[in-house]
């Protein structure tokens, strides 16, 4: 059955950085895939994770700068970056911020995020 989805449902985050999601718990009730848009402001950061799922992330604009244990990864516009469930990474972005697409299979839950305190 086709679904169409009208709109996003904005999430509030601290820090300045919004995030619409389109598909997911939030918006449409989906537990399988989450699909937002997020657009993060110059200086935007978060504390590390070990997320229970994969991100799949689609650079739109600006640089998000991810840690991990191997080291530091930027993605820039145009480029995509890939985490997996049971990775430690932290999100930061680039001087000028940065917009893009997050895609987590399961969709994204706060009770599956396990971010640091």
């Amino acid at each position: 059955m086709v679904r169409k989805i009208a709109g996003a449902t904005r999430i509030p985050v601290p820090g300045g950085k919004i995030i619409d999601e389109y598909v997911g718990r939030v918006n449409s009730g989906d537990d399988q895939v989450s699909i937002a848009h997020m657009v993060a402001p110059a200086g935007w950061e978060e504390p590390a994770q070990t997320p229970e799922f994969t991100e799949y992330t689609l650079v739109l604009h600006g640089t998000v700068v991810v840690e991990h244990d191997e080291g530091v990864t930027e993605a820039s516009e145009g480029e995509a970056f890939v985490s997996l469930p049971g990775e430690k990474i932290r999100y930061t972005v680039g001087p000028e911020g940065a917009e893009y697409i997050a895609v987590c299979l399961p969709a994204f839950s706060p009770d599956t995020v396990n971010r640091d305190e």
